[in-house]
């Protein structure tokens, strides 16, 4: 195993005469055998990131090492990294056992360790009793498993994750995560997940990455990126439903956005302030309550035992002063509390 280090990575692609630059400076470390997701949306950067750092893109400026090893120049085979992708990517023809063991037949290892490692991995996997099946005779989550197992039997100093649960419903990301988590646990191997799921993010991150059109807006713990988003840019994305931002709220000075989440505000009999409901949402054990501010829309998480005020109807609601962030209007970043 090995730590990851970016410093200063620049992508640009030529677009006619000029340069059109997608990640401005990026530079991260990431600690032997942390698990960090980059996180973000569409068009953000994060699977280029990736990309370059398993080999897949040229970088146009900066450095990357895996350990004390600068790879820049070397090709994916020689990084020693394993990637598992959101297309599954295995051989239709092969079984599973074959799709696991391939790379390692290219390598030419003795077919006793290429046996062992595909047990051991298949173990940790549960996949012993498929090992002689075809791809097209899995479920989508073990087509997945047995991915992650190509990439666990080749024994990699770096994991990497391009949004491999993309492809499965909801109910088998929920169970392929715990999978991974426990994995992780298990190998302890350094690991970059990318996601555009802000769920996945915060339930795998030791650590996470939380991109926005090419720059890192913050690099923290899950729980630091939630309780104190670096910027309204996170505390917008970060959280469902995302933090209320907001400019006219009674007492926000001028040049300020205040930001409080759904959950810290509660309903109050006579003070706090003056809301008027628009539509509510059951969601089984909550209910959130939409409701405007004067010219501003506040979502509010209830408990789905209380009655909550019935459409077009006024009512006082008050914010937790603790619970208050505040962001510069112009920039965006937090301002000290």
């Amino acid at each position: 195993m090995a730590s990851l280090t970016l410093r200063n990575i620049v992508k640009e692609y030529p677009q006619g005469k000029q340069k059109l630059q997608v990640i401005h400076g990026v530079s991260a470390h990431v600690d032997d055998g942390q698990f960090v997701v980059i996180v973000g949306p569409s068009g953000c950067g994060k699977s280029t990131l990736l990309r370059m750092v398993a080999g897949l893109e040229e970088i146009t400026s900066g450095e990357i090492a895996i350990g004390q090893r600068v790879v820049n120049t070397l090709e994916p085979a020689e990084r020693d990294i394993a990637m598992v992708f959101q297309n599954y990517a295995l051989y239709p023809h092969m079984s599973v056992f074959d799709n696991m063991a391939y790379g390692l037949k290219i390598q030419k290892l003795p077919k006793p360790d290429i046996e062992a490692r595909v047990a051991k991995a298949a173990a940790i996997l549960e996949l012993s009793s498929l090992l002689q099946r075809k791809p097209r005779q899995l479920s989508g989550g073990q087509r997945q498993r047995v991915a992650m197992g190509r990439a666990i039997v080749r024994q990699p100093q770096v994991f990497l994750f391009d949004e491999p649960l993309s492809n499965l419903d909801a109910k088998l990301r929920a169970q392929t995560r715990l999978e991974i988590q426990k994995l992780h646990t298990e190998l302890g191997t350094t690991s970059l997940f990318v996601t555009h799921d802000q769920v996945e993010a915060m339930t795998l991150a030791q650590r996470m990455i939380v991109m926005n059109q090419g720059r890192i807006e913050q690099f923290d713990t899950p729980e630091q990126v939630y309780s104190r988003p670096a910027s309204t840019f996170v505390a917008g994305f970060i959280g469902s439903p995302p933090m209320n931002l907001l400019q006219s709220a009674p007492g926000v000075p001028r040049g300020e956005i205040l930001g409080i989440r759904p959950e810290h505000i509660h309903l109050s009999q006579d003070s706090g302030w003056t809301l008027q409901t628009q539509t509510t949402e059951l969601l089984g054990a909550e209910r959130l309550l939409h409701a405007r501010l004067g010219e501003e829309s506040v979502t509010i998480r209830l408990d789905a035992a209380i009655a909550p005020p019935q459409p077009g109807q006024t009512f006082r609601a008050l914010p937790q002063a603790e619970r208050l962030h505040r962001f510069d209007a112009a920039s965006g970043l937090r301002l000290p509390s």
